[in-house]
């Protein structure tokens, strides 16, 4: 079974290029709902005791928006967080791959935005990478709700650069051209339809 890693910068069409993807009959595993579910659930006692203040006692949740403020300004609360997460994620992976290889899938996409920086590329057949002009990429995240021009720039900086992404990808996905383009280009790249 061929396990592709799918990554992008913030604003890049990630979101978009996984579901079509889905939509196409690739099983997909997306990082990202895996780590908030984790918030809420099995990571939430050891995220709470290792960063009390950001515990809500009135919804009795994780306050997820003071966590992002905590670890954009502190790289060291960042590497604390992700000592706790990434482990929780792997292993959730690893299940999905099972389970879809016990399926007799041919393929399986990881969505993984920090594909490189955490060294997970390392596990995939082959990486694909989205991209979009600066100004799509700009004007995509900062018509996102309760996002600032500082808080993307901070996001930016804590990932590696859309640059380098492509140049250690196998396939470059460009999103800034509509969603028709980018299936297209999907379909073109995975040998679907042929």
């Amino acid at each position: 079974m061929e396990i592709i890693g799918l990554t992008g910068s913030i604003g890049m069409g990630k979101s978009l290029t996984a579901s079509m993807l889905k939509a196409l009959g690739i099983p997909v595993f997306d990082s990202d709902a895996c780590v908030h579910s984790l918030l809420s659930g099995q990571a939430r006692e050891q995220i709470c005791h290792k960063f009390p203040v950001i515990w809500d006692k009135t919804s009795q949740t994780i306050d997820k928006k003071l966590l992002g403020e905590i670890i954009f300004a502190d790289s060291k609360a960042k590497d604390e967080l992700e000592a706790i997460l990434h482990p929780m994620v792997w292993e959730a992976q690893q299940k999905f791959i099972s389970k879809a290889k016990r399926a007799g899938k041919r393929r399986v996409i990881l969505d993984i935005p920090l594909l490189f920086e955490t060294g997970r590329h390392n596990i995939c057949d082959k990486v694909i990478c989205v991209t979009a002009p600066y100004f799509v990429e700009k004007q995509r995240v900062l018509s996102r709700k309760n996002m600032t021009f500082n808080k993307f720039k901070a996001i930016l900086n804590s990932q590696m650069p859309d640059k380098d992404k492509q140049k250690l990808s196998d396939i470059v996905i460009p999103t800034g051209l509509g969603r028709r383009a980018t299936i297209t280009y999907l379909k073109k790249a995975l040998k679907i339809g042929d």
